[in-house]
Order: structure tokens, then C-alpha cells, then sequence
């Protein structure tokens, strides 16, 4: 059986089978949120935007399509690859690790989709805000799309199986040591793969204390893609404006 040793989010997420097993996300909705959050933020016209963690571009590449200055930046060399062909004047995308500032400043950085939390050390969690911090302007702003743990966890579904592409994923969840776990299994072509996610389960509290430290401050909280008030047990997301 083969089973990822290696940094979790270095390995699974450089996979084909992670973008299968994911390939029904709401990008509508994901659209909508973009749309609301660049508003509400009010980003100058062809303003710069740093989508941090940013997978294959899909989302870079709408907010192109808004009109913005876009730079994509993933730690998977597949993805970036993967979003190189969509690239032009406005829109680039590199390899990067979010833990390290980038070499410009922008009016935003959007960290989105819960693509926070993932390591196990906690420093590198702060390290990521820093990093965000220095990438921005001196009117930017920062926003970091986390799940709602609280509500996740109340919600959590032991185990279930999803067949996308026929292929069976197996998947089983659990709270350990302050994170959410899900174990993900499945078969293709007689091999058998085993990957693991694991993602923190931050609090509006352990954010709070992260901005603390960071020097960062937080403007505003909300709940959901349509900028809902935040909710501790019925909201879905955990959406945090700093600057």
C-alpha cells in the first residue's frame, strides 16, 4: 500500500486525485464571495491581489476577470504548472511558500477556502500571517477564509464514501490533538493510496491571538460567502478582515 510519509499538504494536494475528489465545489458560490469581499473591501480599480494558496487559479483567474492585478501562489509545483497557461499581463502565477513574505505588496491577500492551518508546527502558523502582514500596502488588507471549527466539528460526519470519476474515496474523520482529521483512502488500477488531511481547528480566539502577535488588526468578522454576521455555533465559515 502506498502511504504518504511526507508533509501532508506537500504530497496530496501535488496529486491528480485531490482535484477529483473535489472537482464539485461551488465555484459559484466561490465566485459570488469574490465578488462581495472585493466590493466590501473596496480594491482599487487593476488593483493588486496576492491569492495566497491558490491550487490550479481557478479563483486568480476570476478575479482577473474583475479587473484586477492577480499573482497566484501555491506551494504544489502541479498546480502552478497547471495554472501557468492562463497567464497574461495581469495575471502570474509561481511556486511559493505562504510562510515567507513575497517580494511585492498588494492591496489584498486572500487566503481563501480554508488553506490555513495545516502545519504542525504553530510557529509556521504565525509565520504566515507575518508573511501576509508584509505583503501588504499601506491600505491593504488581509483575509483569511478559515471553516467554522466549532460548527465543523458539532457536524462532523464519522465516515463516508464518495465515487467521483469511479473511483471509491474513503473517508473517515476525527478530532485528535487539536485537529480535524480526515483519512482518505481509495484504489485505482489494483494500487492502493492512503492520504491524510490535517487542518488545525482554530477558534475566532486562537485568531485573535495569532493577530496579537503578528501586529495585525482585525477590522471584521463574518460568517458566511454572503458577508453574513458571524455566528460561533450556526456559521459555516470564519471569515477575518485584518489589516
Amino acid at each position: 500500500m502506498t502511504k504518504e510519509e511526507t508533509t501532508w499538504f506537500a504530497s496530496w494536494f501535488d496529486t491528480p486525485f485531490y482535484h477529483i475528489l473535489y472537482k464539485d465545489r461551488d465555484y459559484a458560490e466561490a465566485e459570488t464571495f469574490m465578488c462581495n469581499l472585493t466590493n466590501y473591501l473596496n480594491i482599487p480599480e487593476h488593483g493588486k491581489i496576492l491569492d495566497l494558496a491558490c491550487g490550479k487559479g481557478r479563483h486568480s483567474v476570476y478575479l482577473n476577470t474583475l479587473g484586477y492585478n492577480v499573482t497566484g501562489v501555491d506551494l504544489s509545483a502541479n498546480s502552478i504548472a497547471h495554472a501557468k497557461q492562463f497567464e497574461n499581463e495581469t495575471l502570474n502565477f509561481e511556486v511559493h511558500d505562504m510562510c515567507k513574505p513575497y517580494s511585492d505588496t498588494f492591496d489584498a491577500v486572500f487566503n481563501l477556502f480554508t488553506s490555513f492551518g495545516y502545519f504542525d508546527n504553530l510557529e509556521d502558523n504565525l509565520k504566515t500571517i507575518e508573511a501576509i502582514k508584509a505583503d501588504l500596502n499601506e491600505t491593504g488588507f488581509g483575509v483569511i477564509d478559515f471553516m467554522n471549527s466549532e460548527y465543523v466539528i458539532e457536524n462532523l460526519v464519522p465516515e463516508n464514501v464518495k465515487t467521483v470519476d469511479g473511483i471509491d474515496f474513503y473517508q473517515k474523520r476525527r478530532v485528535e490533538d487539536g485537529f480535524i482529521i480526515k483519512d482518505i483512502s481509495f484504489t485505482v488500477d489494483g494500487k492502493d493510496y492512503e492520504f491524510q488531511e490535517r487542518v488545525r481547528a482554530f477558534t475566532l480566539e486562537d485568531f485573535e491571538a495569532l493577530f496579537e502577535k503578528a501586529g495585525v488588526y482585525l477590522l471584521d468578522v463574518f460568517g458566511d460567502y454572503k458577508l453574513s454576521k458571524y455566528m460561533r455555533k450556526q456559521s459555516e465559515r470564519l471569515i477575518l478582515i485584518f489589516k
